[in-house]
């Protein structure tokens, strides 16, 4: 039986309406200003790549897509990632959900996931505060 790892889930309240954060996240051009370059394209079942610079293409498709308050894409072997949106008096609360994660697998570039899976905790954290810089803050 596969031992999963917990899914690295992230919070934040950016100062924008839900439309304008949705741009940012569900649209090719706005997921390359705070994450990676892309192909994305918001259509259900679209395969697309994140260019991951030293690790490459890594291959996705979009998995579920409720404008503007969830996105999912599964990311690479293993992952999913989800985006949800909910509207706060004017704001976005914008949480983000990397799930996938096995104690006995291995990337598709050879890491262990407890390994990477830690790293890429903290990497969102800073891909997060970029998101948010989109907007001012």
């Amino acid at each position: 039986m596969t031992q999963t790892l917990p899914d690295i889930q992230k919070t934040i309240v950016i100062d924008a309406p839900i439309e304008k954060v949705w741009s940012k996240v569900a649209t090719a051009e706005g997921i390359a200003a705070w994450f990676m370059p892309n192909d994305f394209e918001p259509v259900l079942g679209h395969e697309f790549q994140l260019q991951a610079g030293p690790f490459g293409n890594s291959q996705c498709k979009v998995t579920e897509l409720e404008p503007p308050h969830r996105l999912s894409f599964k990311w690479d072997k293993d992952w999913i990632i989800t985006f949800e949106l909910a509207e706060k008096d004017g704001q976005t609360e914008f949480t983000l959900t990397h799930g996938g994660w096995s104690v006995e697998e291995k990337t598709s570039f050879g890491e262990d996931h407890s390994v990477v899976r830690d790293r890429m905790s903290g990497g969102w954290t800073g891909i997060l505060s970029k998101l948010a810089a989109q907007f001012g803050a």
